[in-house]
C-alpha cells in the first residue's frame, strides 16, 4: 500500500480544488468498472465458462491460451467483445505465462468480489449521532483522556490534578485529586496521564519533573505505588505499550521540554515494576521512591533504560513506541527534525534515528500499523502521510483553512480524522486520499483552547476537548443490511399466550402485535403515549388488557382493539422513569422512580383517570426501587438502585426481611422505623438480618453501582428447593454478576459473573425455572442450565456458574427485555434490543428469525421436532425425569416442553381460581406438600405412611391365550362375528348376568334361619286373619238396606272400618 501512495499522490496534489471534468473522468472511470465484463457475469454464465476449460474427451481441467480463450468464451457466453475477454484474460494471466487454467479464473473473480466489497465497506461514510457536551467538574484545561479495558471507564485528568472517572455509559461517577507530596496543592500541575492496562495502573507526570504510578487494585482506589522523580527535565507527554501474548514485556516512553525522549524498557511488569528496598514492608499502601539515576545506572534488574536526543532541545509535542517496527515516533514544533524515529537496538545499545523535516513543525501524528503510515498534524494546514523507511512524504492532504492540531486513524475502515485550529473535523480516505465528509460548526464557541483527540475505535466514540469541556462524537451502527422491527429502539416485548402473538414497544410510543407462528405484523399502534418514551409493559392475568408505562408518568390500559380504559397517574402529573409494572390480584404495582411503591386497587379502577392509593409500608429502601417478584400467596420482593432486597407481605404490606450483598452496608431504612411485629411464613428471628455469606464481588469502597438490582425472579418451578434449603430467588444487574437468594433465610447461596466487563445485565427465567437467561449491553445473550443448581443449601458462597447452554449475539446493540414462551412444545426466546430489532430465538441458542424479516417462518419448519413425543395420560414419572435428562446436553437444537408439566401447573393453579384454596392455602402454607400417587412405576421419593415400604416394578403380564370359543366362535355360535384389530370384548350388563343358585344354610347360622323362619310364619298367620275380617265385613254390608236414612248411615260406618 505504502509503495502505491507516491504515484496517487502525484496526482492527488490538486484535489483541493476539484473541476467538473475530473469529476466527470471519475464517473466515467467508475462506470468502466461496474461494466466490466466479470461484473456482468451471472451463475449460469460461469457454468458455462467452467465447460470451456474442460473439453469433452478430457475428465480435468485443460489450460487454454490466449485466442483460445478468447474463442471459447465468446462461443460459450454469446456476448461482449474480443477486446473484452482478451482484456480479462490479460489480468488473470497476472505472471504472463500465456495461457490460464480454471483455478486462476476463479482466483480471479474470488480477489475482484472481495476487493469490490472492502471498497464498497471502506467508502462507507461515518454517520453520527447529535454531539454530546459531558458534565465535567474540570476548572483547568484537560491534559489526558485514557480508556479502561479491564473495568470499562473513562479518566480524564485536567491541569489541576482533577481526576473524573466515567462510566460505561458516560454518566460522571466520582471526581478524585491527583497529588504528590512534593508541591503544595496550589503549584500542582499535571502534564499528562497513561493506563498501564497489564498491570492496572495508571500513570500521570507533573511540572515537579517526577511521574506517580497510581495502583487501581488497592483498597484505596488511585493510592500512589512508585513516585519516579529526580528527572533531568520535565516530561510533557508519554506513551505506554505492552507485549498482549506476555505482559511482562512492556515499555514507558515519554517526551521532556529539551528535546529528549527516554524509554523505560520493563522485563518483569506482572511482578514488579521496580524493585522494592530491602528495608521496606509488603505493605501496598506505603510510596516507594526511585531516583531517575537509579534506573539509568541500572540499579533496577527489573528494567533498563533508552534515550535520544534528536529534537535539538524543542519541546517534544508526542511519543510512541511502535512495536512492530521497534522504533520510538516523536514529534516537536520545529522546521528540522521534525519527526524523529529512534530505531530500538538489542538491549541498551544507543539507538539510531532518522529525522523528517516539516516547515513550522508538527503538532501530533499517528500510526497506522497495517498500511505502515505515519500521519502528522502540520501547522502549515496540511496532513501529511509518511513511509517510516522513506525521508520524503508519500502522500499529502490538503483542505484545511488553518493549523491541523490533531490527527487519529479509524484502523478499520482506513480511514483518518484530522482536526484543524478552526473547529474543523474532516474524515479521509486513505485509498484515495479524499475528504469524504467535513464536519464543522457544532464544537463549543472559544477564542483560545487547548484541543485533545481521542477515538475508541471498537466503541466508535470520538473525543474532542476544548479546554474543561468534553463533547462526544458517537458514530451510528451500519444498520443497512441489519432487519428493523421497529423504527425506533424497542423498549419491551411480551407475549400472549391467549392469542399467541407478540406485544413490542418503542422509545417512539409505538406498540407491534406480531404472529408468534410467522413473524408477521398483526397490528400497529402509534403514538400510544403521544411522542413519550414508552418504557415497559406488561399483560393482566386474562391477556385481555395491556398496560403500557412512558416517561411522562402515566400508566394506561388498552384492550387489543386499540382503546383506553383507564389511566393511571402513577407520577402524580410528573414525569417519572417507570421500570415496571407487577399486577396482581387486588393491586397493580407501579415502581423505578421512588423509594416507596406506588399502588393501585383494582377496586378504584371505575373511572378513566384513576389516581394512586396509599401503600400501608413505609420506604424501607434507601434509593430508588427498580424492579420486584411475586411468589404467591403473599410473598413480595422488591429490589432497588444500591442493591439491596427487601421482602413484603403483600396482605399487610409491612416488610418482612431485607437482605444486601455487601455485609459491611447499614440495611437501617431512612424512616428509622421497624415494622411492629413479624408476619407470614418467611419472616425469620430478625426480621432486618442479612445474610451470612457476603459478595466476593463487593468493593471495598461500597460504590453503589456495584450492586443494582435491574430484574428480580421467583423460581416458583421448584417446588421442594426452598424447603431443602435451596435458592428460589434470583437477582441481577450491574457488573454483570447474577446472585442467587434464599428468602427463607435472608441466605446469599451462589454469585456467580454470568457476562464479564459489562455495566450491567437484564435476565429472565422460564415458567419451569429449568433455564436462566440473560443479556448485556453489547448485544450477547447466554443460555444457563439451572434445573439441578443450587438445589440445596451450602454453607460457603457458590462461585461456579451453571452449565451454559448456549452463547450468543442476536443483537448489535444493548438489549433490553428478554421473554420466555411455549410454542408448538418448543421453548423459544423474546429478545427486545436498541437495534430496533426482536429476535426469535430457542432454547439451544439458534436465531429463528428477527420480526419484520421479509421471509416468514414457521417454527416446525425451522426446528427439528420434539424428542419422542408422548401424551400427558401415557407419561411416567420416570419417563418425565428420562425426558428432562435428555434436554440437558448443549448439541440439542431445540427442548419441546413436557405436557405433564403444564398439567401440573394447572393443577397447583386451581386452588388459585377458588375461594375454598384461597382462603385454606395460606393456613396450610407450611405444611409438607401431599405426594402425587402415580399409578405406573416407582416413586423416586416415597413418603408419607407407606415411606418405609419397599415398592417395585410390577411383573410384566404374558401373553394369555385366548380360549376355543373365542377364536373359533363359529363351532359354537350361529352367527359369525368379522375380527377387527380394534375390537373389544363387550361383556353383557348386570341385569342380565344368570344368577346362580346357592345353599343359605352354608352361609347363615342356624339361630338366624330359625328366626327368620318364625317371623315368615308369624306374618302369613295375622295376613290370613285381616283377610278373613276384611271379608266378613264386606258381607254384612250387602245384607243392610240402602234405601233409608239408617241403612245409609250404617253403610257409610261399615265402610270406615273397612278402611281402618
Amino acid at each position: 500500500m505504502s509503495a502505491q501512495l507516491p504515484v496517487e499522490s502525484l496526482n492527488k496534489e490538486n484535489k483541493g480544488s476539484r473541476t467538473p471534468e475530473s469529476n466527470s473522468n471519475e464517473m466515467e472511470t467508475s462506470k468502466k468498472i461496474l461494466d466490466q465484463l466479470e461484473n456482468r457475469l451471472s451463475v449460469k454464465d460461469i457454468m458455462k465458462i467452467q465447460k470451456v476449460f474442460m473439453p469433452p474427451n478430457f475428465t480435468g481441467f485443460v489450460p487454454v491460451n490466449r485466442k483460445r480463450f478468447i474463442d471459447n468464451m465468446f462461443t460459450a457466453l454469446g456476448c461482449g467483445l474480443e477486446e473484452e475477454y482478451g482484456d480479462l484474460f490479460d489480468r488473470i494471466d497476472v505472471a504472463r505465462d500465456g495461457f490460464v487454467d480454471w483455478d486462476k479464473v476463479t482466483t480471479f473473480m474470488l480477489l475482484e468480489l472481495y476487493e469490490k466489497d472492502e471498497r464498497a465497506n471502506l467508502s462507507l461514510v461515518p454517520q453520527w449521532k447529535e454531539i454530546k457536551f459531558l458534565q465535567s467538574l474540570h476548572k483547568e484545561p484537560i491534559q489526558s483522556i485514557v480508556y479502561l479495558k479491564n473495568s470499562h471507564r473513562y479518566l480524564s485528568l485536567s491541569k489541576e490534578g482533577r481526576l473524573n472517572v466515567w462510566g460505561e455509559n458516560l454518566k460522571l461517577q466520582q471526581t478524585l485529586r491527583v497529588t504528590t507530596d512534593s508541591v503544595r496543592l496550589r503549584d500542582l500541575w499535571v502534564t499528562c496521564m497513561i493506563s498501564l492496562a497489564n498491570v492496572n495502573k495508571i500513570a500521570a507526570a507533573f511540572t515537579s519533573k517526577e511521574i506517580c504510578f497510581y495502583d487501581l487494585n488497592s483498597k484505596e482506589e488511585f493510592s500512589c505505588q512508585y513516585k519516579l522523580y529526580g528527572i533531568c527535565n520535565t516530561p510533557i507527554c508519554m506513551h505506554y505499550w505492552y507485549n498482549p501474548e506476555d505482559g511482562n514485556e512492556a515499555v514507558l516512553t515519554f517526551g521532556d521540554v529539551c528535546g529528549e525522549v527516554n524509554a523505560i524498557c520493563f522485563t518483569s511488569a506482572l511482578i514488579s515494576l521496580f524493585e522494592r528496598p530491602t528495608s521496606s514492608t509488603d505493605e501496598q499502601e506505603i510510596t516507594v521512591a526511585i531516583t531517575w539515576q537509579e534506573l539509568v545506572k541500572g540499579n533496577h534488574k527489573c528494567c533498563f533504560t533508552l534515550q535520544h536526543k534528536g529534537h535539538n532541545r524543542e519541546w517534544v509535542k508526542q511519543v510512541s513506541y511502535c512495536s512492530n517496527l521497534e522504533v520510538f515516533i516523536s514529534c516537536a514544533t520545529t522546521n528540522l527534525n521534525t519527526i524523529v524515529l529512534g530505531w530500538k537496538g538489542k538491549g541498551t545499545s544507543p539507538m539510531k534515528t532518522t529525522s523528517f523535516h516539516v516547515t513550522e513543525g508538527v503538532n501530533a501524528f499517528d500510526y497506522h500499523p497495517g498500511l505502515n503510515l505515519i500521519a502528522s498534524a502540520a501547522l502549515d494546514h496540511k496532513v501529511y502521510l509518511w513511509n517510516p523507511y522513506m525521508t520524503k512524504p508519500t502522500g499529502v492532504l490538503r483542505g484545511h483553512l488553518a493549523g491541523v492540531i490533531a490527527v487519529q486513524f479509524n484502523i478499520s475502515r482506513r480511514q483518518l480524522f484530522s482536526f484543524s485550529k478552526d473547529k474543523v473535523l474532516r474524515i479521509w480516505d486513505l485509498h484515495h486520499q479524499l475528504c469524504i465528509q467535513r464536519l464543522a460548526g457544532m464544537f463549543p464557541k472559544c477564542l483560545e483552547f487547548q484541543t485533545i483527540l481521542y477515538f475508541n475505535e471498537p466503541h466508535g466514540q470520538l473525543f474532542t476537548t476544548f479546554n474543561n469541556q468534553l463533547t462526544l462524537l458517537e458514530m451510528k451502527q451500519d444498520t443497512s443490511k441489519c432487519v428493523k422491527s421497529h423504527e425506533k429502539p424497542v423498549t419491551c416485548v411480551l407475549y400472549n399466550s391467549l392469542f399467541k402473538q407478540v406485544i413490542s414497544s418503542d422509545v417512539g410510543s409505538a406498540v407491534i402485535v406480531w404472529m408468534i407462528e410467522t413473524g408477521q405484523k398483526i397490528k400497529q399502534f402509534t403514538g400510544c403515549h403521544g411522542k413519550c418514551e414508552i418504557t415497559t409493559m406488561a399483560l393482566d392475568a386474562s391477556e385481555t388488557r395491556l398496560f403500557t408505562a412512558s416517561v411522562d408518568g402515566t400508566v394506561k390500559i388498552w384492550d387489543f382493539n386499540g382503546h383506553c380504559h383507564h389511566k393511571l397517574n402513577a407520577g402524580k402529573d410528573q414525569a417519572a422513569d417507570i421500570s415496571q409494572i407487577l399486577i396482581l390480584k387486588r393491586s397493580i404495582l407501579i415502581l423505578g422512580w421512588e423509594r416507596i411503591i406506588t399502588v393501585f386497587r383494582m377496586d378504584t379502577l371505575t373511572e378513566c383517570l384513576v389516581q394512586p392509593s396509599e401503600w400501608k409500608g413505609k420506604a424501607e429502601h434507601q434509593n430508588d426501587i427498580l424492579c420486584a417478584a411475586f411468589l404467591p400467596p403473599q410473598t413480595l420482593v422488591t429490589g432497588s438502585y444500591d442493591g439491596e432486597i427487601v421482602v413484603w407481605n403483600n396482605n399487610s404490606e409491612k416488610a418482612l426481611s431485607r437482605f444486601h450483598p455487601c455485609l459491611n452496608r447499614p440495611l437501617k431504612s431512612k424512616s428509622d422505623n421497624l415494622p411492629p411485629q413479624q408476619e407470614g411464613p418467611q419472616a425469620a428471628d430478625n426480621s432486618y438480618a442479612v445474610s451470612n455469606q457476603y459478595s466476593l464481588f463487593a468493593d471495598n469502597d461500597d460504590n453503589e453501582f456495584n450492586y443494582i438490582v435491574s430484574r428480580l425472579f421467583f423460581l416458583e418451578g421448584r417446588k421442594n428447593g426452598p424447603s431443602a434449603g435451596g435458592a428460589n430467588l434470583v437477582a441481577c444487574g450491574s457488573c454483570g454478576i447474577v446472585r442467587f437468594w434464599n428468602t427463607f433465610k435472608n441466605l446469599l447461596q451462589v454469585e456467580f459473573e454470568a457476562h464479564a466487563n459489562v455495566a450491567s445485565i437484564i435476565m429472565t427465567v422460564d415458567k419451569n425455572s429449568d433455564y436462566l437467561i440473560t443479556g448485556d449491553v453489547n448485544g450477547y445473550m447466554k443460555i444457563w442450565n439451572i434445573q439441578e443448581y443450587c438445589l440445596c443449601s451450602s454453607d460457603i458462597l457458590i462461585t461456579q456458574p451453571p452449565p451454559m447452554v448456549a452463547a450468543i449475539q442476536p443483537h448489535n446493540d444493548c438489549i433490553n427485555h428478554l421473554e420466555t414462551c411455549v410454542q408448538d412444545d418448543y421453548l423459544l426466546i423474546l429478545s427486545a434490543s436498541a437495534d430496533c430489532s426482536i429476535g426469535l430465538s430457542d432454547i439451544s441458542g439458534s436465531l429463528i428469525g428477527v420480526f419484520g424479516q421479509d421471509e416468514h417462518w414457521r417454527i416446525g419448519e425451522c426446528l427439528p421436532p420434539p424428542d419422542g413425543k408422548i401424551a400427558a395420560e401415557e407419561k411416567t414419572v420416570n419417563q418425565k425425569q428420562v425426558r428432562r435428562e435428555e434436554r440437558l446436553p448443549i448439541f440439542k437444537p431445540s427442548t419441546p416442553v413436557t405436557k405433564e408439566k403444564m398439567d401440573t401447573y394447572r393443577r397447583v393453579n386451581a386452588w388459585e381460581s377458588t375461594l375454598l384454596g384461597n382462603k385454606f392455602r395460606e393456613s396450610r402454607i407450611q405444611k409438607r406438600p401431599r405426594p402425587r400417587l402415580s399409578a405406573w412405576g416407582k416413586m423416586q421419593n416415597p413418603i408419607g405412611t407407606f415411606s418405609s415400604l419397599h415398592m417395585e416394578d410390577l411383573e410384566k403380564i404374558t401373553d394369555v391365550p385366548k380360549p376355543d370359543f373365542l377364536q373359533n366362535p363359529y363351532k359354537y355360535f350361529n352367527v359369525k362375528f368379522e375380527e377387527t384389530e380394534n375390537e373389544k370384548l363387550m361383556f353383557p350388563a348386570l341385569s342380565e348376568t344368570p344368577r346362580v343358585a346357592f345353599d343359605e344354610k352354608s352361609l347363615f347360622p342356624k339361630e338366624i334361619l330359625d328366626r327368620e323362619h318364625k317371623i315368615k310364619l308369624s306374618g302369613e298367620e295375622n295376613l290370613k286373619g285381616r283377610k278373613a275380617a276384611v271379608n266378613d265385613a264386606l258381607w254384612m254390608r250387602s245384607r243392610l238396606p240402602q234405601r233409608t236414612t239408617a241403612g245409609i248411615r250404617l253403610g257409610k260406618q261399615s265402610t270406615n272400618s273397612i278402611q281402618k
